[in-house]
């Protein structure tokens, strides 16, 4: 059954909770500061599609359930808000100073993680048309995207770092991030 559902319906319900976050930031639906919280919730939503993304190859190979098709769109929808999140920081809450910009990424240690998580995942969203996997070679491309791995520890570091508070929503998701990447090197070893 799930061989039938098409799997470009996912980007269009993936863009959804961003045209709503844009739309709740215009019409004052986001507290105080909707710069902030737009920042916040595009970076988080960007985490939890990446880390969807990763929960596909578990499933196929513990459950047995095959949703390899929509792996790509997910980790193409995380990558667009990781994308969207920069973009807010740095466009809408520093306006492009780019002196202020320098001086929070001094300041800010966390943010240069992020910056390295969203460098690591460009790679994998320029390479994740048809012929890119012919281009590079089937292996080149196969190392390449286990970037994502990289970016996505990086990314849970990132949220843990800013959030400055250990709660049970942190917990989680250094608890799903740990569990997903040590899964896939445990498969890597037994290779």
């Amino acid at each position: 059954m799930v061989r039938q559902v098409p799997a470009w319906p996912l980007y269009v319900l993936g863009a959804l909770p961003g045209i709503w976050l844009v739309w709740a930031g215009i019409n004052g639906g986001l507290g105080v500061d909707p710069v902030k919280a737009m920042e916040h919730r595009a970076g988080l939503w960007g985490l939890q599609f990446l880390l969807a993304s990763l929960c596909i190859t578990p499933l196929l190979r513990l459950g047995r359930v095959n949703l390899m098709k929509f792996r790509k769109p997910l980790g193409l929808i995380g990558f667009g808000y990781v994308t969207f999140h920069f973009l807010i920081w740095m466009a809408l809450d520093l306006s492009l100073r780019w002196g202020e910009i320098g001086a929070d990424l001094i300041k800010r240690p966390y943010i240069v993680v992020g910056f390295l998580g969203f460098l690591a995942l460009t790679p994998l969203a320029a390479t994740s048309w048809g012929g890119a996997k012919r281009w590079l070679g089937t292996q080149a491309w196969c190392r390449l995207h286990r970037l994502v791995y990289v970016a996505v520890i990086l990314g849970a570091v990132h949220f843990v770092m800013q959030a400055k508070v250990w709660t049970m929503e942190i917990i989680a998701y250094l608890a799903v991030t740990g569990g997903l990447v040590g899964l896939r090197l445990i498969w890597l070893r037994s290779w």
